[in-house]
Formats: structure tokens, sequence, C-alpha cells
């Protein structure tokens, strides 16, 4: 399958009618009908209902039709960044992050970066183990996550280790306390990100593991603002990093834990034995600057 069967795909779905989709396409219309039938023939269904009063989108082809403008979009969206890229010179430098990481010092290393005229910035969301696997393809430069990995191609600098709180519903015996694990684990737990695995959520329950505690999981949520949200509702409490403190979540307090031993490492990850880029040189500036701040105390 190629793009061009999808823009066929699309222009015929649009007009609903061959000779005019021909036209706008400036082919004839047979070779457009074969190119539509050998499409249908390779997706291995009916995208159209040929009728007297012209073609008629199936359920299914109207599920492809949605697809497909969504594929043929990224890839124009992608075609139009790289020529912006080509015209003005600047050097694509990708990012990778796990969202508990958002809420310090990353956004500050990306306004700093943006600010540069030379770098075109990309951002992912990705777990540890997908950044891990994006940089040895190329497709970020530089991940942020919490994951201690094993790879011989990538190397991992743990940038500082970060305490753990706990979030729980306002009004909440815990509330204005600093627990310990023992009597968190007295609570229904909310645990995030449910998938994929290993994540935080392994890093917090190894935390109760590890002291012999039994915890009851009540909820496993993907995004850590539906965590918030459960604990928000009494569903139960939470485990989080010290910077989540910073989203302010109505109906939520967050306390800091008797044993100030438990802590989560911010993890950056680089590929390995790689000569550092002048925009990667950039980066790793700002980054210490930041983390030394981070350190010193001048940022919560």
């Amino acid at each position: 399958m190629e793009l061009r069967h999808l823009r066929y795909f699309c222009v015929v779905a649009e007009e609903l009618n061959f000779t005019s989709a021909a036209e706008r396409l400036h082919m004839s219309q047979p070779p457009l009908s074969r190119q539509i039938k050998q499409l249908e023939q390779e997706v291995g269904a009916e995208l159209f209902e040929r009728g007297p009063r012209g073609p008629r989108l199936t359920p299914t082809g109207l599920f492809f039709q949605q697809h497909a403008l969504q594929i043929l979009e990224k890839v124009d969206a992608t075609v139009e960044a790289t020529r912006r890229m080509a015209r003005s010179k600047r050097v694509l430098f990708g990012i990778g992050f796990v969202p508990s990481v958002f809420y310090g010092q990353l956004p500050l290393l990306v306004r700093d970066l943006r600010q540069k005229d030379n770098v075109e910035l990309s951002l992912a969301e990705l777990t540890t183990v997908q950044q891990i696997q994006a940089l040895k393809a190329g497709r970020i430069d530089m991940g942020f996550g919490r994951l201690r990995i094993d790879d011989p191609e990538v190397e991992q600098e743990v940038l500082f280790d970060e305490p753990i709180m706990a979030a729980v519903p306002c009004g909440h015996p815990l509330e204005g306390t600093t627990p310990t694990l023992a009597e968190l684990a007295r609570y229904p737990l909310i645990l995030f990100p449910a998938k994929p695995r290993p994540s935080m959520a392994d890093i917090m329950l190894g935390m109760f593991r590890r002291q012999g505690l039994k915890v009851e999981v009540v909820q496993e949520a993907n995004e850590l603002q539906t965590a918030l949200g459960l604990v928000a509702s009494e569903i139960g409490i939470s485990l989080v990093p010290e910077q989540v403190k910073r989203v302010r979540r109505d109906g939520v307090s967050f306390v800091y834990l008797a044993d100030k031993s438990l802590t989560s490492p911010v993890i950056c990850s680089r590929r390995r034995g790689e000569k550092p880029s002048p925009i990667m040189q950039e980066a790793n500036a700002i980054l210490a600057v930041l983390v030394e701040n981070r350190r010193s105390g001048r940022y919560p």
C-alpha cells in the first residue's frame, strides 16, 4: 500500500463520484477505479458500495477514511516541518519524558532550548522503556524518566533523587501529618500509570514490598491527573513525586513521608559514546544549571 492509494481513496470518499474524483486527481476514471479496487483487495474489505447513484462508503470504508485522513495529515505536517527546517537551517532535537518529571525543571529546559534560533524542538511523552528504544532508533536525543535500565547503547545519569509524597483527600486523617509507609498501607491505594509496565507504579509498590507491607490497590490510572482526580473523589490515596505538589489540585492535599530516604530518581538518558553535538552541549549546560538549582533548594 502506498500513500497515493490513501490519497486516491480519500478524494473518492469526499466526492462520492469516480469521474469527479478523477478530474481532481488529474487522471482518467478507469485507472482510478482499478486503484481503489486494488486497495480494497489489499485491505481485505469492501470500502464502497457501488450503485446506480454512485459509490457510497460502507461502515468499514468510513472507519478507513477517518484513519487514512489522520495518516495523510500527519505525513503532510511532517513534510512541511521538514521543509521549514531546511529553509531555516534549524537542527532537530528530540526530548522524551514521563509526565511526572514535567512539573519541575524540564519545562525550563524546554523553554530555554526553544529560544535558540538554530533548534527545532520535538517533545514526546514516552515511558522510560520507550525512551530507550527511541534513543537507539534516533527518534529522540535525550530522555527523562525514573527507571534504571541496563542497556549497553544507552547511558543514564541520575540528576537528583526526589522525595516521595502522599496525595490524600482534603480532610483525610493523614492530612497535615508525616505518615510512615505502615500508616499509608492501611488505606486503599491508587496506582499510576496502569500500563505499560515497568513504571512509576512498580517503584511505589516496591517501597511497600521491601518493608514487608501489603497494600490494597483499589484503582489504577494511566494519567497522573486521573489519579489525582480519584484521590479528590476519596477513592483512595496515592504516592507521587515531590514535583507533583505544584499541580494544586482542588480536593487534594500533599504530605511528606516520615521516612526521608523514600525517594524517586530523576534520570536523564542519552546515547552512549556519542560525541555531543553543539545542541546537546547547550542542552547539557542548561540542564546542569537547573539541576544545581534544584539540589541547592532554589526550585521546589
